[in-house]
């Protein structure tokens, strides 16, 4: 069906289109003249508003686009945010300098409140050179690594923004202060939108310029170890490691799911905190060329068509398995944040053009798998998924390797002597990884990727590796927090994002965070 006349000349339609119509000017404007009964002559752009890729069938894109007429202007894509300066506002501490903490800075901005950012790792520029010793070196930078520092985790996980979590927030705010702020525009218009690591460092560094030229503050390499308390016994600033202290009218606490020294501090007072289920499983990589074949039904697909990426799941006994921060034309990082332990995870630059793809394919673990460490302690599943990351750290030997098997030698619970090429930054090493993941962990992977490959036929392969062990998924804990957003016994303290255990990615992270921020600025 057309669209309907915007003034009586824009007209905002749907279109069908092959990849060469979608990627040809001419044939894109032909399309949509004939979708418009308008002469293609009349057409002067042809502005794609929506877009995503449907390959089931007969490969197409379904795109939204804007058609205008010859000499029409083009409207603005959307108002840019407003941020005032906080120079004079009320202060508000905020813990973490991840896609939560940083978006609700810029939040704060709006409402006229000075943000002060207390990051325990370092900026970003520093952050990548401190990366690219610690797999030089083998050992683990415990404050400056692949989850801690400017950005967060999220800076190295290809900068996925897709989410399920349409009804915490507006999700194209989120979306459109990423493309002030130095992202391609593209991602206001793909269904499944990303970034990549490579763009995203810069971006970081444009939102701190932000928050700086408002009157903001960083304050890197601060760990936080306590929280301060006014006369009246409500949560008023923090105390970092180095003596230091820094206070004001609220706290946003926004440490991501990996600030395990956190959760630590909560369950040593006695604060409320609860166990969460979380999902724990490995990275699975194939050579890019067999999910192309797969996804875009033979060899033949079109050059036209990005790195396929792919989304499944199934149920075992009960049990979920699926995919997880799936990585086109990407490389696996060894994601530890402490020495002793070896966790995996993906990212992929913008072109996405890697030999090799890769997914996190988790099981879900709930407090009943706990085992020995069952005590009925909120910290229960955190030391399952610490334990099961010291036994793969000491599996493959230590330092930065990461224990792999193929992928049916795996499922047939054969040796592991050999092993596939792999685009893992760092060191594989031949493990038979059914002796290192919990029994039931093992179990449902082998039958999962069974399943796997019954569904995308050539995906059960041994041409495909298996590494170990994919465990940050999300938190294991939960900061529970009030209608309000307020914790529930510490008053001024706004728990949000991943590390609170409301949030799952870079997108509903920054939503929570926006939310934090309005939460703590409106105290009661």
């Amino acid at each position: 069906m057309i669209g309907t006349l915007v003034g009586g000349k824009m007209i905002r339609t749907e279109l069908k289109l092959r990849p060469e119509e979608y990627h040809t000017d001419a044939l894109l404007r032909a399309a949509a003249a004939r979708k418009a009964e308008v002469p293609v002559q009349d057409i002067g752009t042809v502005r794609v508003v929506r877009r995503s890729l449907d390959s089931r069938r007969d490969i197409h894109y379904i795109a939204d686009v804007e058609v205008y007429m010859t000499g029409e202007p083009l409207g603005p894509r959307f108002a840019p945010s407003e941020y005032h300066d906080s120079r004079q506002g009320g202060r508000l501490v905020i813990v973490g300098a991840g896609p939560a903490g940083l978006f609700g800075a810029l939040r704060a901005l709006e409402l006229g409140w000075k943000p002060i950012i207390v990051e325990r790792g370092k900026a970003v520029e520093q952050r990548k050179k401190d990366i690219t010793a610690m797999v030089r070196a083998g050992q683990v930078n415990e404050s400056s690594n692949w989850c801690y520092g400017e950005g967060g985790a999220g800076t190295y996980s290809d900068g996925k923004l897709f989410t399920r979590s349409t009804k915490r927030g507006d999700v194209g705010e989120v979306l459109r202060k990423l493309v002030e702020h130095g992202a391609e525009e593209e991602i206001l218009i793909d269904t499944h939108a990303h970034i990549g690591t490579d763009r995203l460092s810069g971006i970081m560094a444009n939102i701190r310029k932000t928050i700086l030229e408002h009157g903001g503050e960083y304050l890197f390499e601060k760990q936080v170890v306590d929280f301060i308390f006014s006369s009246s016994g409500n949560v008023r600033g923090v105390r970092c490691k180095d003596g230091s202290t820094v206070e004001g009218e609220a706290v946003v606490l926004a440490t991501g799911h990996s600030a395990r020294d956190i959760y630590e501090l909560f369950a040593q007072r006695g604060w409320a905190l609860e166990s969460k289920p979380f999902a724990l499983g490995v990275r699975v990589e194939h050579p890019q060329a067999l999910i192309n074949e797969i996804q875009y039904h033979g060899p033949n697909y079109s050059r036209l068509l990005p790195a396929a990426a792919y989304s499944i799941k199934t149920q075992v006994e009960g049990r979920g398995v699926f995919s997880f921060c799936m990585c086109p034309g990407g490389v696996i990082v060894p994601a530890a944040t402490a020495n002793g332990e070896q966790v995996v995870n993906g990212m992929s630059n913008a072109s996405r053009s890697s030999a090799f793809a890769n997914s996190g394919i988790a099981v879900t673990v709930s407090a009943a798998d706990a085992g020995a460490f069952g005590a009925e302690s909120p910290l229960d599943l955190l030391r399952f998924q610490q334990n099961v990351e010291r036994k793969a750290f000491a599996s493959a030997g230590g330092g930065l390797k990461a224990p792999a098997q193929r992928l049916v030698d795996f499922c047939e619970n054969k040796g592991a002597s050999q092993l596939n090429k792999s685009n893992y930054m760092g060191e594989c090493v031949a493990v038979a990884l059914a002796e290192v993941l919990p029994r039931f962990v093992a179990t449902s992977l082998q039958q999962a990727f069974r399943d796997f490959g019954r569904k995308m036929h050539g995906f059960y392969t041994n041409e495909a590796s298996v590494l170990a062990v994919e465990s940050r998924t999300s938190s294991p804990v939960r900061i529970p927090r009030d209608d309000h957003g307020e914790h529930l016994t510490l008053k001024g303290l706004y728990p949000c994002g991943e590390g609170a255990g409301y949030a799952g990615g870079i997108v509903s992270s920054a939503i929570d965070g926006m939310k934090a921020v309005e939460h703590a600025t409106c105290i009661r």
